[in-house]
């Protein structure tokens, strides 16, 4: 799989999935989760509550609704709130494999991925970036590119340092 960093807005990538940081009652939140509700529209959310809870380290899947032509699935991960869920390491890398597993669930062949649990959840940046590296790096999956949006510059200073 071809991981690459990209900073820019995660609704509009020219992907077949976006992956969403979601909470574990998949009814949208803050940060990069409440920008793809926004642009994917409402049937977004009804097309969640049947699936909800979802517990951290695992990741749902939709269709991408009134997203961008190209995705047509958005996955909802949710990622451990740092110091509150445990093994936080084991469920984070979880959390991104889970996601490719989704993908492959219906043969996307193309992700981007923001980075989960480094925002409201609080997990440390430099770290939240070594294990999604490694996560992405050792799983098995038929996904064949991987563009990891950052937000900012510092998101993507640390993703490009994991890759190295």
């Amino acid at each position: 799989m071809q991981i690459t960093v990209v900073r820019g807005d995660i609704t509009a990538m020219d992907v077949d999935a976006i992956v969403t940081a979601a909470n574990k009652s998949l009814v949208g939140g803050g940060g990069v989760d409440a920008a793809v509700h926004r642009a994917a529209g409402a049937r977004l959310l009804q097309a969640l509550r049947p699936l909800a809870p979802c517990p951290p380290g695992r990741a749902v899947i939709t269709e991408a609704f009134d997203l961008a032509p190209r995705v047509r699935w958005v996955v909802h991960a949710v990622g451990p709130r740092f110091g509150v869920d445990e093994p936080a390491d084991e469920l984070l890398a979880s959390a991104y494999v889970d996601s490719l597993a989704r993908c492959d669930e219906v043969g996307a062949r193309s992700v981007a991925f923001p980075s989960i649990s480094t925002g409201a959840y609080g997990f440390p940046l430099p770290e939240a970036s070594r294990i999604s590296i490694q996560a992405l790096t050792s799983a098995t999956t038929a996904v064949a590119e991987c563009r990891l949006v950052a937000f900012d510059a510092k998101t993507e200073k640390f993703w490009t340092r994991a890759i190295g």
